[in-house]
């Protein structure tokens, strides 16, 4: 009676400890493959943030085929575009790759002003 109840827990636990560990493993594939400094093509705070990006990065380039701007203004909004991207890398490695509303707002003010120093240089 003893070696059967043994038994019987021995294949419980088993049984416990494979159904652990296969929900643990599909929480892990579940997830959109986001993970500290991994980019989520899937959220759009992050999307939005980098289209703006974009958008900006191509208005300097704009200036400067035009010769709106001149390399010194053009190297240093483009620096301060750096800094930009190299704090969105920090904010999305803090919460698995995604952004959330404050760091976003956050993210825009700068892309704010980045954008009235682009108006400003090309219609100096």
């Amino acid at each position: 009676m003893k070696n059967k109840i043994g038994k019987s827990l021995l294949i419980l636990a088993a049984g416990g400890l494979m159904l652990a560990g296969s929900a643990a493993a599909q929480t892990a594939t579940s997830t959109s493959g986001a993970g500290p400094g991994v980019y989520d093509p899937g959220h759009p705070r992050v999307n939005q943030v980098n289209r703006r990006e974009q958008r900006q990065q191509n208005r300097i380039a704009n200036g400067l085929r035009n010769d709106k701007l001149n390399a010194k203004q053009a190297a240093n909004l483009e620096k301060r575009e750096a800094g930009l991207q190299n704090q969105e890398r920090k904010d999305m490695a803090q919460h698995n790759g995604h952004l959330t509303k404050a760091e976003q707002r956050n993210l825009n003010h700068r892309e704010n002003r980045i954008s009235r120093s682009i108006y400003k240089d090309k219609h100096k």
